[in-house]
């Protein structure tokens, strides 16, 4: 069997018509590039500027769609169901981000599609495979073909499109920015105050002791010892006792009043009992430590600690700032009343401090 290659199925040349042909010492033609046809929009300058109108559109279309989807975010109810055919029924505000959003990326790219097919430069240019490594000549003749495409793309020259490019590219983000939002209700001033806010000199409330449940007299808290309150009307079965007492849990302590060095903080409690914050103010935690002999408490995460008797200043650790105090008195009936809020935000510091 003959291995020799028939020569009759091989491209001979190029013909007058354009077609490939083989060249001397090599079976394989070259075919080429096409010739270069011109687009109506490179020969019709009304072609081109409908075009132009056409970009713009998409681009302004891509606008409209951002501004919706922020609408949408504000408008719809985040648990209002509808029926959408044939996709059923489905949550109005879901489906109407996921269809603001997605026209408003579509047109973008649509837009830039557009404009690159029928405005910018389409001529083929071949080039030569090269080393990774580009040469200066290289390098110099990139930066002028970016030059030289940047001139062709219009973008300087046609400022509807570049102007609504811009628009577009920089209202798309807001979608990004506006579903921040949705991380949870906004703190306001929730962070500055605590359930002793309610108290008012006409209408105190009670300090319940955390153990029986029961409003205390002064007689109950005694000279060395600590004890622990929460506000009256706060029970441990309300559907948000955890987060409340977190912010309102107080510790009572007596001291001698001769042993008391802040006149601040003495006028702010009742007979010697003084009403701190429980809430470490370096990370939050509760202070739970107290030494009888020199009024000290001490936090057991961080070993911050504080002088009661001195308005709760700190002595040591990484506390940023005494324990907020309470001011107390009796009512009528002889019971510990807090007549206000924490005299500061309690626990720990935070930028958004106003007071």
């Amino acid at each position: 069997m003959s291995h020799d290659m028939s020569k009759d199925n091989l491209p001979e040349s190029h013909d007058s018509h354009g077609t490939a042909v083989a060249t001397h010492g090599d079976p394989f033609a070259d075919p080429g590039l096409p010739a270069h046809e011109p687009r109506r929009t490179d020969i019709d300058e009304r072609a081109a500027k409908r075009a132009e109108r056409q970009v713009a559109m998409l681009f302004i279309l891509s606008m409209l769609s951002t501004i919706g989807f922020i609408a949408s975010f504000v408008i719809f109810p985040i648990d209002k169901i509808v029926y959408i055919f044939p996709i059923g029924h489905v949550s109005a505000l879901n489906f109407a981000l996921g269809l603001t959003l997605g026209v408003a990326l579509f047109c973008i790219g649509a837009g830039a599609v557009h404009w690159a097919r029928t405005l910018m430069s389409d001529h083929e240019i071949p080039a030569e495979r090269h080393p990774i490594e580009a040469s200066d000549e290289v390098r110099a003749d990139v930066i002028e073909q970016f030059k030289t495409g940047a001139a062709e793309s219009g973008f300087g020259r046609r400022k509807l499109l570049r102007n609504t490019l811009i628009g577009s590219m920089a209202l798309v983000p807001l979608s990004g920015v506006v579903l921040l939002r949705d991380l949870g209700p906004l703190p306001e001033d929730k962070l500055e105050h605590t359930g002793w806010r309610e108290a008012t000199k006409a209408k105190p409330l009670q300090l319940i002791n955390m153990n029986t449940n029961e409003p205390m007299k002064p007689e109950d808290v005694i000279v060395g010892s600590l004890t622990f309150a929460k506000p009256e009307g706060l029970e441990e079965d309300d559907h948000d006792f955890q987060v409340q007492i977190a912010k309102d849990a107080l510790m009572l302590v007596r001291i001698a009043p001769g042993d008391l060095k802040d006149e601040k903080s003495k006028e702010k409690g009742f007979e010697g009992i003084l009403a701190y914050s429980k809430i470490c103010t370096h990370v939050g935690c509760p202070i739970s430590l107290y030494e009888q002999q020199t009024h000290h408490a001490l936090c057991p995460c961080h070993q911050s600690t504080f002088d009661l008797a001195d308005g709760a200043r700190v002595i040591f650790g990484p506390a940023g700032h005494p324990l907020p105090q309470l001011k107390i008195t009796v009512d009528e009936a002889g019971y510990l009343v807090a007549t206000g809020d924490f005299d500061e935000p309690v626990g720990p510091s935070y930028w958004e401090r106003s007071r």
